[in-house]
């Protein structure tokens, strides 16, 4: 229950019009204990404040993004109006990149970056992040053009510091020039993960990249537009989502599938998916609130990625697939289509998270940029106070 000052400032209006609002019948009011104060039920009070929303501005209002970077639609996310599960099959990650950023073709060439500390791959990436914008001399140039030279610079330095490099060398460029074919980025990120990084790899890694390098609003690119908001440069914005990506029920959900496929491995499918359910109460990498019908990013990346990797090691997956397909599990999603091509490609758990991450790096400086057009600090909420033991008595 809340209080009349917090029900009024919850409302955005004064306490005289919170008891107008009781007299009309609009809200109802309920006596407290002690019959000295009246209260208002938060359900009662939210569902009028969203009924004064419609009208006109009020102070519990928050920010609503409209945005031309990404739409989610049925057939999954369409990056400026063209669906990503076509780009995957024909557009190299920097291409895609440059579409999401709308920008032209731009070199994505790391700084140097020095001796790389002996971290863990998500650690490394922050560290390259930091050290890119340490070097950068004008990092605080918000122009368009430069927050894209400085997207490009981001991307390129998280790829740089994941070594060992087993990929022949290859000069950092644009896909200007091959539009076609999987560009450096998705080669070298492969030549650091996989063990053997085939033409057939490199393609599957790229369409990774493709495909989750933007999905509107998730959580981290929230915390990228709550950062450009308050006119961050891009590299502190980058560090938000670096922050908030890395969480288990994120980029981290493939590791998970990972543990899962080593498991059924060993055990069979059946068993693993036991004590998945068992453990965390849901299966990794099934299911999805946005596509009940499945995940078209799945599909496409379990397409695009069937000739990478080892035959046993598909097998495993299948049939781990098959099973939760028996039980009436919901429909794989894209950390089951990413965890399943690192476990194929006989790749370390971090393999999805690291992934995941450089490509998600694009979709976060094209919301960047988009947010730099909108009024700063406009992601505000409100919260609702609810009095506790420790406050004092009244």
């Amino acid at each position: 229950m809340l209080e009349s000052a917090e029900a009024a400032r919850r409302l955005g209006v004064k306490v005289t019009t919170l008891y107008a609002y009781v007299s009309r019948g609009l809200l109802a009011s309920h006596r407290s204990p002690d019959s000295r104060r009246s209260l208002f039920a938060v359900d009662d009070v939210e569902h009028l404040a969203r009924r004064a929303r419609s009208g006109r501005e009020v102070e519990t209002r928050l920010a609503t993004v409209t945005t031309g970077v990404t739409q989610i639609r049925d057939d999954g996310p369409a990056y400026r109006g063209v669906p990503a599960v076509d780009l995957a099959a024909t557009a190299s990650f920097e291409a895609v990149a440059e579409r999401l950023w709308a920008s032209g073709p731009l070199a994505f060439d790391a700084p140097a970056m020095g001796r790389v500390p002996a971290l863990a791959a998500r650690d490394r990436m922050r560290w390259a992040v930091v050290i890119a914008g340490a070097r950068d001399p004008v990092r605080s140039d918000l122009r368009p053009e430069a927050v894209w030279r400085a997207g490009a610079r981001i991307v390129a330095s998280a790829v740089a510091v994941l070594g060992p490099d087993r990929s022949p060398p290859m000069p950092p460029r644009s896909m200007a020039d091959e539009p076609r074919r999987p560009d450096w980025l998705a080669g070298r990120l492969a030549g650091h993960l996989v063990p053997s990084a085939s033409a057939d790899a490199v393609r599957a890694v790229n369409a990774a990249l493709v495909l989750l390098a933007d999905h509107e609003l998730a959580t981290s690119t929230v915390a990228v537009r709550v950062a450009a908001s308050t006119r961050a440069d891009p590299y502190d914005a980058v560090l938000a989502g670096l922050g908030t990506i890395g969480g288990p029920l994120h980029a981290g959900a493939s590791r998970l599938v990972h543990d899962l496929l080593a498991d059924a491995a060993e055990r069979g499918p059946e068993p693993a998916l036991d004590d998945a359910l068992r453990f965390s109460g849901h299966a990794p990498g099934f299911g999805h609130t946005l596509y009940p019908g499945g995940d078209p990013r799945a599909t496409r990346l379990a397409e695009l990625s069937r000739r990478a990797g080892e035959a046993r090691a598909r097998r495993v997956v299948d049939g781990v697939v098959d099973a939760a397909a028996r039980q009436g599990l919901p429909l794989p999603n894209i950390d089951l289509a990413l965890g399943s091509l690192g476990w194929t490609l006989g790749a370390t758990g971090d393999f999805g998270e690291t992934v995941f991450t450089v490509a998600r790096m694009a979709g976060w400086v094209a919301h960047y940029v988009e947010e730099l057009a909108e009024p700063p600090l406009r992601f505000r909420a409100r919260a609702v106070y609810a009095r506790t033991a420790a406050d004092p008595p009244r």
